[in-house]
């Protein structure tokens, strides 16, 4: 007997919508696509057109009020994710929210207390997690292939000497704009899925298109986070990075390493049109990736990186929608909770930016 499917309202339809989230929801068995929001629809960008089947809505709030939406996937810029999120719980939806989740940890726990309230779920759209590298990397940490980690470099390196025009360009830190809430958020999910908060973060803010500290609105980001195990983790965002192709990964162990160049290619995947579902997505580039290791005796070897078939980012919806199927919050793919703590490590970030000093966190 087929379970019940649940109904999806897409608030937004920008590259988000577009890209990362209807072509997923339509591949998920637990969801239909009901209703997009698109506040002003026009020739060759209209989800009418290009969804005509469907319900349409040019306002978030009668999409919020439609009785028949069970699920309200928010893909709009930062600053209006907290109210959007909390009017869909209000109204007993459950929520899928963009990342960055809310410009605060402040904000974020208000939403978590009105989700437990409501009995509804809200998940946050840490797709990144489900990079084919980054599972690589923690199938390589939890095998204890590389030891102990003494240093994980985390890069998003790119060459961008012209400032984009959409929100990431446009809004500051304290509205969730900028590297830091944009790329930084996926960078720290990804270290915080993998090593929990930090004892203690530094952090450097910098406007490196102009070439110098900005604090408010930096195009660039670098962050040492320090563990009790004396651990090393350090976050770099460089948006004039002139090298091909450019770092990624780099762990260190006590028992061997791992580099890795190049971005996960499901995004331009995604952007060239290909589906979720076809041959070869989310394959990686082996040969952008090295795995050195030590030997008893102290020499090193390169040794061939483990083939593993990738997840994808389907495979983050697939959670969500038995998650909504369930109805229990610990089935989440990517907990309200657990993006709070990732804002808080942001804001220390900020803070030691601000002050110069490290900010301790546990």
């Amino acid at each position: 007997m087929a379970g019940k499917t649940y109904n999806v309202g897409v608030v937004g339809y920008g590259m988000s919508a577009k890209i990362f989230q209807i072509p997923f929801i339509k591949t998920t068995p637990q969801f239909k696509l009901y209703s997009i929001v698109q506040r002003s629809p026009k020739d060759g960008d209209s989800a009418p057109q290009d969804y005509p089947d469907i319900k349409h809505y040019t306002d978030a709030n009668d999409l919020i009020a439609d009785p028949a939406v069970d699920v309200i996937v928010i893909s709009t810029p930062p600053p209006t994710h907290f109210p959007l999120t909390k009017g869909a719980l209000e109204a007993g939806k459950h929520v899928l929210t963009e990342k960055p989740f809310v410009p605060s940890s402040a904000q974020a726990d208000e939403l978590i207390a009105l989700a437990k309230e409501r009995n509804r779920l809200i998940c946050v759209y840490q797709n990144r997690r489900w990079d084919t590298d980054f599972l690589l990397v923690k199938h390589l940490l939890s095998e204890g292939t590389l030891g102990r980690v003494v240093e994980f470099n985390t890069h998003f390196d790119r060459f961008r000497p012209v400032a984009p025009t959409t929100w990431k360009g446009q809004l500051d830190v304290s509205q969730g704009g900028t590297a830091l809430f944009d790329l930084g958020t996926h960078l720290i999910d990804q270290v915080y899925t993998l090593f929990g908060l930090p004892q203690a973060v530094h952090g450097r803010l910098l406007n490196q298109r102009e070439g110098r500290a900005e604090l408010t609105s930096p195009d660039s980001v670098s962050a040492e986070l320090t563990y009790p195990n004396g651990m090393l983790v350090n976050v770099k965002i460089g948006i004039l990075s002139v090298e091909a192709p450019q770092p990624r990964f780099w762990v260190r162990g006590t028992k061997g390493s791992f580099a890795k160049t190049g971005l996960d290619n499901q995004e331009d995947q995604l952007k060239a049109g290909t589906a979720p579902t076809a041959e070869g997505f989310g394959v990686d580039d082996p040969e952008s990736m090295r795995l050195t290791l030590a030997a008893a005796d102290g020499t090193f070897s390169r040794a061939p990186v483990p083939a593993r078939a990738p997840e994808t980012y389907k495979a983050f919806y697939a959670a969500f929608g038995r998650a909504v199927e369930s109805g229990r919050e610990e089935d989440v793919p990517v907990k309200a909770a657990e993006a709070r703590d990732v804002l808080r490590i942001i804001e220390a970030v900020a803070e030691s930016a601000r002050t110069g000093k490290d900010v301790v966190l546990a």
